[in-house]
């Protein structure tokens, strides 16, 4: 039987952080996903380092503050083991509110202006945001690399069917193997359930574009409303996003909701109307009964972490940190008593 000392199910960002902190630490790590690794909700998102949006829940921000704390180390790491550069795109964010809080100083018209020229503010009022982003796809490419080349044995188009706890550990399931672990992470995002049906866990689909806008009139800022938001990639190339629709696992990219969010992203910043829709996709964010994540020991051996919904990208290094620290027995750095399953009557877990 093969053994490894822990065993996670899915290679997104949330089981790949958490199986580098536990590499680091002189623990042998096996991840298993469905699929390829990080082509799921990680590759699917708009990669905005989104920890001071004004919408986030406020149970989320001891978390963010941690992993944003992490990401300039975490971003180095990657790079260095995987010889891929994963480089910040955009820096700060124009986020736009209606009405803004009262505690907030909102920006000048002329000062949106300058840094989202020709900009319809349309009652918007604007908070100028220090929030970095980057590409997801170029964390996609280079993080399954840099989990390799630490030495964490990836497998890939593995699913695992079943992790059963005995006097040993856990023995996980697939269809062409068995493994014994000492500890077994459920980290398959949308999939949970399937491994634990208990869990208040479901898809949440969202359609995406990419748009190219030729000529000079360009914006280098994160552009964000509740409505729709609009990333700046380099080179005339912007992401729009995002529907939240409950569809199950249906992967057809309606060309209606990509209409309509393209139609949100010109009534926003009108020289958008000059660009061209060059890509279309869907995601499926895990979004949990009360959309804050699900991090928590189910008992013994097994563990959780799903339900990050619109922020796995943001909380990956923070959650990948504090469940290397509560895996191998020290108290998380931080409280996560919002995120445990106990909210949920209906998910047994360990006292």
């Amino acid at each position: 039987m093969n053994r490894c000392d822990v065993a996670i199910a899915g290679a997104g960002i949330i089981g790949l952080t958490t199986a580098l902190e536990l590499v680091s630490h002189g623990r042998k790590v096996t991840v298993f996903d469905q699929s390829e690794a990080m082509s799921e909700a990680s590759r699917a998102a708009a990669g905005m380092l989104a920890g001071t949006d004004p919408e986030n829940p406020p149970e989320l921000q001891t978390l963010a503050r941690l992993s944003l704390a992490l990401y300039p180390e975490f971003l180095a790491r990657v790079e260095a083991l995987s010889k891929k550069k994963v480089p910040v795109r955009t820096r700060t964010t124009l986020q736009g509110l209606h009405p803004s809080p009262a505690w907030t100083k909102t920006l000048r018209p002329v000062e949106v202006f300058d840094r989202a020229p020709g900009v319809h503010t349309n009652g918007w009022e604007f908070l100028l945001l220090d929030e970095p982003s980057f590409d997801a796809w170029d964390l996609a490419e280079a993080l399954p690399d840099a989990a390799r080349a630490a030495g964490i044995e990836l497998r890939e188009h593995t699913q695992v069917l079943g992790a059963r706890c005995n006097r040993n550990g856990v023995e996980i399931v697939t269809a062409s193997d068995t493994f014994l672990a000492s500890v077994f992470l459920n980290a398959t995002g949308a999939w949970a359930p399937r491994l634990e049906p208990a869990l208040p866990v479901m898809p949440r689909k969202g359609h995406m574009l990419t748009a190219e806008l030729p000529g000079t009139v360009q914006m280098s800022c994160v552009l964000r409303t509740p409505a729709v938001y609009i990333v700046p990639r380099g080179g005339g190339r912007y992401t729009v996003g995002s529907t939240i629709e409950d569809a199950g696992f249906d992967r057809t990219v309606d060309p209606l909701p990509i209409q309509e969010l393209f139609t949100k992203a010109v009534e926003l910043w009108p020289p958008m109307r000059d660009a061209s829709i060059a890509e279309t996709w869907i995601g499926f964010r895990p979004g949990s009964a009360d959309s804050l994540p699900i991090i928590d020991r189910l008992d013994e051996h097994r563990w959780v972490a799903t339900g990050h919904f619109r922020n796995g990208i943001l909380l990956g290094p923070g959650t990948g940190r504090v469940l290397r620290q509560w895996m191998l027995g020290r108290s998380p750095e931080i409280d996560l008593s919002a995120f445990r399953c106990a909210r949920f009557a209906a998910v047994p877990t360990a006292s």
